[in-house]
């Protein structure tokens, strides 16, 4: 519980850093296909 009382938000946990880089690579790749599809037509 101390990582709890230094950090309230949570985010320096591991779980939090795997979360955050998987929510940006979704927005690289949804980003991209939207720039992919647009430049076909």
């Amino acid at each position: 519980m101390l990582l709890l009382q230094e950090d309230p938000t949570g985010m320096s946990s591991p779980i939090a850093t795997i979360a955050v880089i998987a929510v940006l690579v979704a927005a690289i790749v949804v980003g991209v296909r939207a720039l992919w599809h647009n430049r076909k037509r």
